[in-house]
């Protein structure tokens, strides 16, 4: 017949013996007893049940030829069927009962899924030796048309890199689709097939609003080949009633300013003045904070699709590999058990061993840090099968035998209270080891430290010493007691010499990311301060939900978890975790083109932080901005031939004669460099590190087969040479930016202002959790920090006011990366402000008119507006009221304090060159309970502004009320606007005065001492106001006389 000789010549008898190599069940007949053949090219084997699930719910192609299936007789008519195929009768599932059912009842496997021949799967995945894994998972092709994700091969019937997997086992979940395909067929649901409308318009898909990607429907079919996450809208009654209410307060808050401007008080024209534009800078920036909160969103995240998808039981994991970056500096600051903790807690991480690498930078280069890490390394070998064994959480030990709860619940094993206990013991130990490591730090030799073989410790100097790299773990050794792998665990300590600019923690950040890129490479780093440690062994794998979702993964540079701590005092007085920033502004953000970057709890995508720019969506692919264009100019050149890394052994100065690298092992990793010209070009942007340029180039990561570690090595030790970074482009377009100390922010803005969008993950179990300075002096002292970087920024020539309009940053984000660098100098008109309430008490004078009932409307609107935008924030976020109220209160105190004190250095550091020193706060945990390190006090100059501020309200109410009394009942009517001016003042500042009285309220001597001189000099202007004085306004009786 002639379908058998398209089918290639195969005899009747073959074709009728073959079995679906889909379903592996036989391929069965037709109802006129002929054998069933789906697709009359390529006769590929699919049984009746598989070929119309193929025609209803996929593609409609033959999985071999990619063949559009046509219809067969019996078969029910789809979208799209020409009038040529023959069908005329409806299905009839009594036709299959006759030619035999699928035997569903033997065991199967309930992880597999549809395969193709030769034991194929359906997945897209490969094997871990395909460096294309990552690459080519586009599960997206022109037309909606579902694309498998094969390895590349000229030949379609050649399939190569895929798992070997039994094909004559049937499948559970394909069982259940073509039961839930029957119960649709029996009640008549229309067929419908993938079309190229988008989301909105056919009301399936899932679309990241971002992103531009659709999810063909094809694809939703197949759990493992479903999207990793789902960015999940705020419900429509909590988020539109808090749209209306921002438009309304922006409306009121126009009519308000129009009647202050043209209302002056002709008494008092200097405070309404000075009022007037105080509020002014007030409403802008609340519109720069507000608006970016306009398109919340959450998202969620598929676990169980990641492992189906790329980490299957029983075979290779397809997991990216990860390279986690801890920073330290100061062993005394930050003690070497916070960050003990932090490393164990990476090393149990639960993620495939090969695949994690963790490198801590000491840029103090401290004996004492290589010391407690040589020591941490050789308690992990305990540890990190304990945690595995019985799934703890956290794996941190600190902090997992400090839990109050009930640690033997849903605990069945009987070993594991005894393992427990040994290993409570065996942390006490540990413990021990750490302290006299710290006790011996303590007294410095003169002749400097000694290591155990005698000879001097090279960061003797801390400010000149040499790069210092040592591998504690990994593939080359350091087994666990149970005798598996552990993770890569590796110590650097980049190279410091006088005279050259190290750039402090984005320095030491870069250095981490050369040396990572020439010894793993992963295409995935994450980085972590050393006193932030996992709390939820999950993390990494959240983070891949998106990172490698094969159609948002490729726009995405970083995805940015919510910092959570430790020991904060219940009512959190200083506002330490900053709920309203994490919960509310980010996740505002996390709705336009993602949050900004916080400085630790990040996954970075390595090709991100190399200034790559992300993919041009098909939207844009006609209209390019000129940014991007000279940017895609920069990075490559069409014109340059192209030639295999293997031929570069001959290029004279590449630096491949006698390093170890042979071109095969490159040829295997499928990684291509320009010529000699194009190498220079990528040299003058990365370094003159030929290692290093390869590894860049290596989209999918990983490092050669070929390369000894000895070779790795001593190129490692080259790119962290204080002089790498000279003439290239590190720290200006590639990796941490330069130019702030909160380099995080200035990070962030660059990645997004090429058109990188990042992701907000809000696992349920807090993905990272650290420590907070919970006392006053260190809480200031913090906010200073990150306060001045902004102001660095503002007066920078990356300011987002006048940076990157030729890229594709949108609006909104824009206006959340203006507010993030100018809200320092809203201390300014802050502290004006607050002072006006003592003014006006003291004067006499008062800023506002007398004002009619219409005004007054208007004025109660305002409040009214503020009340209701805050409390339906709250009810969309989760965010408590206490939560709220402490972020407000914190906010006029670090805006009278440490933003204001941010604002001066800053100036002096631009206007007269006068530098700030980097001050790390401390991670010191509350040893002594009770949170005893809340009452700590320590004085500052930053405690000044709002002491004073206190005092003088004080004051000012005091006199006013004096001056009410002494006047009778007509002046207490205007008081009352005044007093309550003076205690929104007094109510903000009330945790600072707490924290100014201590514990017990015992007051530190030095308050004592500033608050009665200033005591003193507000006592003379009481003299000079002279509340208690009658003032006569009648005729003089003198005059009069007594008939007056």
């Amino acid at each position: 017949m002639e379908s058998e000789r398209e089918a290639g010549g195969k005899p009747m008898t073959a074709l009728s013996a073959q079995v679906c190599k889909i379903c592996a069940e036989n391929v069965g007949k037709t109802y006129n007893g002929e054998p069933f053949i789906a697709c009359h090219v390529c006769a590929f084997p699919v049984c009746r049940l598989c070929y119309e699930y193929e025609r209803k719910e996929g593609d409609q192609s033959c999985p071999q030829c990619k063949t559009r299936y046509k219809r067969h007789k019996g078969s029910p008519a789809i979208t799209g069927d020409s009038e040529e195929d023959d069908g005329s009768s409806a299905f009839n599932y009594a036709d299959l009962e006759e030619l035999g059912r699928p035997n569903y009842e033997k065991e199967v496997s309930h992880n597999h899924i549809p395969q193709l021949s030769s034991g194929q799967e359906l997945s897209g995945e490969f094997s871990a030796a395909s460096p294309e894994r990552l690459s080519m998972l586009s599960p997206l092709g022109g037309g909606g048309k579902r694309i498998h994700n094969l390895p590349y091969s000229s030949d379609v019937n050649q399939f190569q890199n895929v798992r070997a997997v039994d094909a004559g086992l049937g499948n559970v979940a394909w069982k259940e689709r073509v039961d839930g395909w029957k119960m649709k067929s029996e009640k008549s649901v229309a067929p419908t097939m993938s079309t190229g409308l988008t989301a909105s318009e056919r009301g399936t898909g899932d679309m990241d609003a971002r992103s531009d990607v659709l999810i063909d429907d094809s694809l939703l079919n197949d759990e493992a080949r479903q999207p990793l996450s789902r960015k999940v809208s705020i419900p429509s009654s909590r988020i539109n009633p808090y749209r209306m209410v921002i438009v309304l307060r922006l409306v009121v808050l126009c009519i308000f300013l129009h009647y202050r401007i043209t209302n002056p008080v002709r008494n008092a024209h200097a405070l309404w003045l000075v009022s007037v534009i105080c509020e002014i800078w007030f409403a802008i920036s609340w519109i720069l904070d507000q608006f970016p909160k306009w398109l919340p969103v959450n998202r969620e995240t598929y676990l169980d699709r990641l492992s189906l998808r790329y980490d299957r039981e029983g075979e290779p994991s397809q997991l990216a590999a990860v390279d986690i970056f801890v920073s330290t500096v100061d062993p005394l600051k930050e003690p070497p058990l916070v960050t003990a903790n932090t490393v164990l807690s990476i090393l149990a991480v639960d993620y495939p061993v090969d695949k994690v690498s963790c490198y801590v930078s000491d840029d103090g280069a401290a004996m004492l840090t290589f010391e407690a890490l040589a020591e941490t390394s050789e308690f992990a070998r305990k540890w990190v099968p304990f945690t595995k064994k019985y799934s703890i959480e956290p794996r941190a030990p600190e902090w997992y035998f400090a839990q109050k709860i009930d640690y033997l619940k849903d605990k069945v094993e009987t070993s594991f209270v005894k393992d427990r206990r040994a290993m409570k013991r065996e942390y006490e130990e540990f413990k021990i080891r750490i302290n006299r490591l710290v006790a011996k730090a303590t007294k410095v030799p003169e002749e400097g430290w000694v290591m155990q073989d005698g000879t001097p410790w090279p960061g003797n100097n801390v400010r000149d010493h040499p790069g210092m790299i040592q591998v504690f773990s990994g593939q080359s050794g350091g087994l666990d007691t149970d005798g598996n792998e552990l993770p890569r665990l590796v110590y650097v300590s980049r190279e410091k010499r006088p005279g050259f600019q190290h750039h402090k923690k984005a320095g030491a950040m870069n250095a981490l990311v050369r040396v990572s890129g020439v010894l793993t490479n992963g295409p995935f780093i994450l980085n972590l301060d050393c006193d932030h440690y996992i709390n939820n062994s999950k993390a990494i794998r959240e983070a891949m939900c998106f990172m490698m979702d094969p159609n948002l993964g490729k726009h995405v540079c970083y995805v940015q978890f919510p910092q959570r701590f430790d020991g904060i005092d219940r009512n959190d007085r200083y506002a330490n975790r900053n709920t309203v920033f994490f919960d509310i502004n980010l996740r505002g953000l996390d709705g336009i083109q993602g949050p900004v970057y916080v400085g630790t709890g990040c996954v970075f995508n390595r090709t991100a932080l190399y200034g790559n720019e992300p993919p041009l969506k098909p939207k844009h692919k006609k209209k390019s901005s000129k940014f991007s264009k000279k940017a895609s100019s920069r990075h490559t050149d069409s014109t340059i031939p192209i030639y295999s890394l293997g031929d570069m052994e001959g290029v004279e100065g590449t630096g491949f004669s006698g390093t170890g690298f042979s071109g095969s092992g490159f040829d295997d990793e499928k990684t291509l460099l320009t010529s000699q010209k194009s190498l220079e070009m990528l040299q003058n942007r990365f370094g003159q590190s030929i290692v290093f340029v390869v590894s860049t180039e290596m989209e999918n990561g990983g490092v050669p087969q070929s390369a000894t570690p000895e070779t790795l090595l001593k190129e490692a030790i080259h790119v962290i040479s204080c002089g790498y970074e000279d003439k290239s482009e590190w720290g200006t377009e590639i990796g941490w930016i330069y130019g702030s100390v909160t380099e995080d922010i200035l990070t962030g803005f660059k990645m997004h202002a090429r058109g990188w969008r990042s992701i907000y993950c809000m696992p349920k179990r807090p993905a990272f959790k650290g420590s907070a300075p919970i006392n006053l002096s260190d809480r200031l002292n913090q906010v200073l920090r990150w306060a001045l970087g902004s102001v660095e920024i503002l007066f920078s020539r990356h300011c987002p006011i006048w940076y990157g309009y030729g890229g594709r940053l949108k609006w909104l984000e824009r206006f959340a990366y203006i507010n993030t660098t100018i809200y320092p100098v809203t201390a300014i008109p802050l502290l004006m402000y607050c002072t006006l309430p003592a003014v006006c008490l003291l004067t006499n004078k008062f800023i506002i008119p007398q004002i009619s009932n219409l005004a007054s409307i208007w004025f109660i609107s305002l409040f009214l507006s503020i009340f209701a935008t805050g409390i339906l924030e709250m009810r969309w976020s989760g965010v408590g009221i206490d939560e709220w109220w402490r972020n407000e209160q914190f906010w006029v105190i670090g805006g009278v304090s440490a933003h204001l004190f941010a604002v001066f250095q800053g100036l002096l550091k631009v206007l007269a060159g006068i530098d700030t020193n980097f001050t790390v706060t401390s991670k010191a945990s509350d040893e002594d309970g009770d949170s005893a390190e809340l009452y700590m006090f320590k004085w500052t100059t930053l405690l000044i502004p709002p002491t004073t501020l206190l005092i003088i309200n004080l004051v000012g109410v005091v006199a006013g009320i004096s001056y009410a009394i002494n006047n009778g009942y007509q002046s207490w009517g205007p008081l009352f606007g005044k007093l309550f001016f003076a205690f929104w003042v007094i109510v903000h500042l009330y945790p600072f005065l707490k924290g100014l009285m201590g514990r017990q309220n015992r007051t530190p001597t030095i308050v004592v001492v500033w608050s009665i001189l200033l005591a003193s000099i507000f006592s003379l202007l009481w003299v000079r106001v002279d509340p208690f004085t009658t003032r006569v306004t009648g005729p003089k009786a003198e005059v009069c006389g007594i008939n007056c």
